[in-house]
C-alpha cells in the first residue's frame, strides 16, 4: 500500500507571497519522516501540499512537482479529491464529526467517496479500521455512541481509524499529539510505529523527543525572518540529525538553543 514520495523544486505561494521555497526531498515507503523547525517556517504548509489540502485556502498554488510512485499529484487533470483519498491526513486537534456515532465516523470517508458498501462489509471495515488504530477493544461495545464522547486520545485514534478506512497509501499527521496528555501521546506514538508497516507516514512535530523516538528520517525547516519563505535546511537519518547534524542551525534547534 505504501508509496515513495519524491518532491522536486517545490515552491508554495499564497497569492504573491512565497511561503515555502525550493524544497526537494524523497520519502521512502514504510518509513516515518518527521518535519521539525520553529513556528511559521512552513512545515505544516509543506505537509499540506503532499495531499493538496493547502488548496482550500484561496490563492494557494505551487510550482514544482510532488510525485507519488512517479505520478505527479499536480499533473493536468488530477482530481484533488482523489489525491486526498490516497494521501490521508490527521490534524492537530482531534476532529470527529460531532453528530456521528463512532461507527459512522469511521465510515464517513468511505460514504463521502460514494462507495456502496453492505452492512456486513461495513461492520468488517469498522472493526478492521478500529483495530488498526488500536481502539477496537476500548469502543467495540459502544459503536453507536457519539464519537465526541471519547477522551482526547481516543478521539485522535478514531480520526486515524477514519483516515485508514479509505485505504490510503500515505498518512500525513500535523502535530497529532500536541493536544494530548503524555499517556495518550505514547499510545499514538506506539500506533505510528505499527502503522508504518503498511503506510508511508509524515509527521509534523514540535516535540524533539517525539521526533527522535518515532521517525526514521527528520527534515529541519527554518526561516530567515518575518516575511521570508520557509526552507528545508537539512534532511537526514534521524539519529544523525540529533547527534551529528551537518548544519549549525540544525544543531542549535535540536539542542534547544533557539526555537
Amino acid at each position: 500500500m505504501s508509496k515513495r514520495i519524491a518532491v522536486k523544486d517545490l515552491n508554495v505561494y499564497y497569492g504573491s507571497f512565497l511561503a515555502v521555497e525550493g524544497v526537494s526531498m524523497t520519502i521512502e515507503p514504510r518509513t516515518v519522516t518527521a518535519f521539525i523547525g520553529p513556528s511559521g517556517c512552513g512545515k505544516s504548509t509543506f505537509l499540506r501540499t503532499l495531499n493538496r489540502m493547502h488548496e482550500v485556502i484561496p490563492g494557494a498554488r505551487v510550482e514544482g512537482e510532488v510525485l507519488v510512485d512517479g505520478s505527479n499529484l499536480y499533473g493536468t487533470g488530477v482530481d484533488p479529491v482523489v489525491v486526498r483519498r490516497q494521501v490521508g491526513m490527521v490534524f492537530q486537534r482531534p476532529n470527529p464529526f460531532p453528530t456521528m456515532s463512532i461507527r459512522d465516523n469511521v465510515l464517513a470517508g468511505v460514504k463521502l467517496n460514494n462507495k456502496k458498501i453492505s452492512k456486513g462489509d461495513a461492520d468488517a471495515l469498522v472493526e478492521k479500521s478500529l483495530q488498526g488504530a488500536n481502539l477496537w477493544n476500548e469502543v467495540k461495545d459502544r459503536l453507536n455512541l457519539p464519537g465526541n464522547g471519547l477522551s482526547g486520545g481516543q478521539q485522535q485514534r478514531l480520526c486515524i481509524a477514519r483516515a485508514i478506512a479509505v485505504s490510503p497509501d500515505v498518512l500525513l499527521m500535523d502535530e497529532p499529539c500536541s493536544a494530548l496528555d503524555p499517556i495518550s501521546t505514547l499510545a499514538i506514538e506506539d500506533l505510528i510505529e505499527e502503522l508504518k508497516q503498511q503506510y508511508t507516514i509524515v509527521i509534523v512535530t514540535h516535540n524533539m523527543q517525539q521526533a527522535s523516538r518515532v521517525s526514521d528520517k527528520t527534515a529541519f525547516f527554518n526561516i530567515a525572518g518575518t516575511g521570508k519563505p520557509g526552507k528545508l535546511i537539512e534532511y537526514d537519518v534521524t539519529s544523525t540529525m540529533f547527534s551529528k547534524p551537518s548544519v549549525k542551525a540544525t544543531e542549535d534547534y535540536v539542542s534547544g538553543r533557539f526555537g
